[in-house]
């Protein structure tokens, strides 16, 4: 049994955080809509305004939880499970994430507009629980030794998130699920996969600006998300790909119609590297503006191969890169 405490206090807002270990609910992807909140939620370094965001966390690992206040009032209730919330100061709280692997979702509701977002936390089976290449019989792999360019984001991740037949709906932005970032080796469940928060942003970020551009889509197709290195090896893509390090996508759009292969994006009657490089052109534009400096990383354009169509890459790897056709 969980035990929840509850904290009340009053100085600007008054804040309610509900943590259980529940996968979230699934909705349809269909027509597009922002779905961010009235409110922002700050996590350490990272500020988002979605109605669902996901963390991915250590076992015991500490988080500083902020609320900034803003010109709207708002109040909140908070509760959590017992021993695992605490305040540190006004709208700031510290979160000790569970021992146990798996998922726990908290939520932060403003009461005056009805408004909640809610944060699923993904704690991770730690790195040093694998067995050789292989974490409860899946074949991770091995991470190479050597530091790409001597970059600490080179290391071996600290951990990975279980996925299972359960938890594999379960939405980690407005629109994107976890089941679409799993590795598209050949195994059954569970899977594993590792993940960073910036590129679950970045493709956020993205999809808005190519509705907003008059592309109207719910969500992407992700080609590739996470490949274990094992995976990566077997296709013969090259040693240091980010998409082993979580933080890298394949993504077209496939809405019209669904049929696994990019859209008539210029509207020529062809499906064909054009098409990708409206995308591209589309994020590039983008890589110069405020929003995307936390964001800098990989972007490429692919063209139509006998195994798949047309697609775009983007990373969150830190720095700036491009290649493609």
């Amino acid at each position: 049994m969980h035990f929840f405490t509850k904290i009340s206090f009053s100085v600007i807002a008054l804040v309610c955080i509900t943590v259980m270990s529940v996968a979230a609910m699934p909705a349809p992807d269909s027509a597009y809509v922002t779905d961010k909140a009235s409110f922002t939620v700050k996590v350490n370094d990272l500020t988002f305004d979605y109605s669902i965001m996901s963390l991915f966390l250590m076992p015991s690992e500490e988080i500083t939880i902020e609320i900034p206040v803003t010109d709207k009032p708002c109040s909140f209730d908070i509760t959590a499970l017992a021993d695992t919330i605490a305040m540190s100061g006004d709208m700031h709280w510290q979160w000790t994430a569970p021992e146990q692997s798996g998922l726990y979702q908290l939520n932060i509701v403003c009461r005056e507009h009805s408004d909640t977002t809610t944060v699923n936390i993904f704690v991770l089976i730690p790195y040093g629980q694998m067995n050789g290449e292989y974490l409860n019989g899946y074949h991770i792999g091995r991470y190479p030794k050597a530091l790409y360019k001597g970059l600490p984001t080179y290391k071996p991740p600290p951990g990975f998130v279980e996925i299972t037949e359960e938890n594999a709906e379960t939405r980690l932005t407005p629109h994107f699920r976890l089941k679409q970032f799993a590795c598209k080796q050949n195994n059954g469940y569970p899977k594993y996969v590792v993940l960073r928060e910036l590129l679950l942003i970045k493709l956020e970020v993205i999809l808005q600006a190519l509705n907003e551009k008059g592309y109207r889509c719910g969500t992407f197709n992700i080609l590739s998300g996470y490949r274990t290195p094992q995976y990566n090896k077997t296709i013969g893509n090259v040693k240091y790909s980010r998409h082993q390090w979580g933080d890298a996508a394949d993504i077209f759009i496939d809405e019209n119609p669904k049929d696994d292969m990019m859209d008539d994006l210029n509207k020529d009657g062809k499906i064909n590297w054009k098409d990708a490089a409206v995308m591209y052109d589309i994020i590039d534009d983008m890589s110069g503006k405020k929003i995307f400096e936390r964001l800098i990383g990989g972007l490429a354009r692919y063209k139509r191969t006998g195994d798949h169509g047309p697609f775009v890459h983007v990373d969150v790897r830190g720095y700036r890169a491009r290649w493609g056709y």
